[in-house]
């Protein structure tokens, strides 16, 4: 009897099937395809604006036959797939349905750790290591998907004996594939990958690694740590190694060090006075965002690009950390022209606002008895933290731009708003500022 699963090797395991990696698949495609019943089954591509001059976030698979898939240029995906049909990206639903996924997996087995939006990784107990229990499981996680979350919901899954095998092993069959990688399998099983399919390995990364000698997926396998610290030119190849030969290394601690927000220009906002608005709404979010998670900024940088890729960019450090719009638009006023003049006020395609050096917000301070007798500056500083936090909140209840700072609402009423990176998820509350 054919098994319903892949599992790539016959010979008894070496190392226990201690990783369960679960990636869902053309999440955001997939999701369009589960609200929109007239999509499913046809070519779809998810796009921030309906314009040929942008590019896909997202494709189906019924899209992806044709060769269309993320940062393919609209223009050339509809030549390359005349029947395409192109969805504006709604953010929030891509939210709800992560919270629902993870809600239905963790009916199963507990999520160890959320990757990205589409991404999930489980650390399964000793009960669960045994292949055919390993199996079951996944098989229920998939089957809840269908039933619980909805039938355009699939997902690949690769069990393995350390996470990053486990996530190669989710990508060795899509979609809605499930294969077991034991240790002892590798290279063999991916041996006609491309350097560049494996997780950690980027186009800036292929050549310094050909310049090491290594070539396929064989000579990265064969290549010691030493040599691979060397490509790398640091511990980061050492640890690629260790997780690539089945070894888990824990995470890295990090500090967010940055808030901020870029944006593909509509057509309409290209020309630099609505850019600015664009640039002003982007700096509004990300100023409420900085406050909600309990931030201020000792700097702030705008960058833009132009529609035939010149860059211009300007900085300015903060007298003092902030947190409130008011201060933060005054900056971003004095950065707009000099970012421009670089680009010569030229049609603009991108830009990106950055609230930089973020440190935690102080304590709240004791209130002062006599108010009056406080600096002027310091009444004022406390006036505009108040009417920031305002503003916050009529926005969290009334609806996004029910109040702005900097531009007029119905400026921006196709402004997209908040977007998911990959790697950070937004909370529903974002979706209001």
């Amino acid at each position: 009897m054919t098994p319903f699963y892949d599992s790539v090797s016959s010979a008894p395991p070496s190392a226990p099937l201690r990783w369960l990696f679960f990636d869902l698949n053309s999440y955001f495609a997939s999701v369009e395809q589960q609200c929109d019943p007239s999509l499913r089954g046809k070519p779809v591509a998810v796009v921030p604006v309906k314009s040929d001059s942008t590019c896909a976030i997202a494709a189906s698979y019924e899209a992806k036959k044709f060769g269309v898939k993320t940062g393919t240029n609209i223009g050339e995906a509809k030549r390359m797939c005349p029947g395409l049909i192109l969805v504006e990206a709604d953010h929030s639903h891509y939210v709800k349905f992560h919270d629902l996924i993870k809600t239905e997996v963790e009916r199963h087995y507990p999520v160890h750790k959320v990757h990205s939006i589409d991404e999930m990784a489980l650390m399964l107990d000793e009960k669960r290591q045994p292949e055919a229990v390993a199996v079951d499981l996944a098989k229920r996680i998939k089957a809840g998907l269908r039933a619980n979350v909805g039938e355009c919901i699939t997902c690949s899954i690769g069990i393995a004996p350390s996470r990053y095998l486990a996530k190669v092993a989710s990508d060795i069959k899509k979609p809605d594939g499930l294969t077991v990688l034991h240790l002892e399998d590798m290279p063999g099983i991916i041996s006609d990958w491309k350097l560049t399919d494996l997780f950690g390995i980027g186009r800036r990364m292929e050549p310094r690694l050909h310049a090491a000698g290594i070539h396929s997926v064989e000579d990265l396998w064969d290549a010691t740590a030493e040599e691979l610290h060397y490509a790398w030119g640091g511990v980061g190849g050492n640890r690629f190694w260790h997780e690539l030969h089945g070894e888990d290394l824990g995470e890295f601690a990090t500090q967010s060090r940055s808030i901020g927000h870029s944006h593909v220009l509509a057509p309409e906002f290209r020309k630099p006075p609505e850019a600015l608005i664009v640039a002003r709404r982007l700096l509004s979010k990300a100023a409420s965002r900085l406050r909600r998670e309990g931030y201020r900024a000792k700097s702030i940088s705008l960058s833009v690009r132009t529609e035939d890729k010149g860059r211009g960019e300007a900085k300015m450090r903060l007298p003092k950390p902030v947190s409130d719009t008011f201060t933060l638009m005054h900056t971003l006023d004095q950065l707009w022209p000099e970012a421009m003049m670089e680009v010569r006020w030229a049609r603009l395609k991108k830009i990106a606002v950055t609230l930089n050096d973020i440190e935690e917000m102080c304590a709240p301070k004791q209130l002062e008895m006599f108010p009056e007798m406080l600096p002027v500056s310091e009444i004022d500083d406390e006036r505009r933290n108040k009417l920031s936090a305002a503003m916050d909140k009529l926005n969290q209840q009334f609806g996004r731009d029910s109040i702005a700072l900097g531009f007029v609402p119905n400026q921006v009423k196709t402004f997209s708003g908040t977007k998911i990176a990959f790697t950070r998820i937004p909370d529903m509350e974002e979706f209001q500022e």
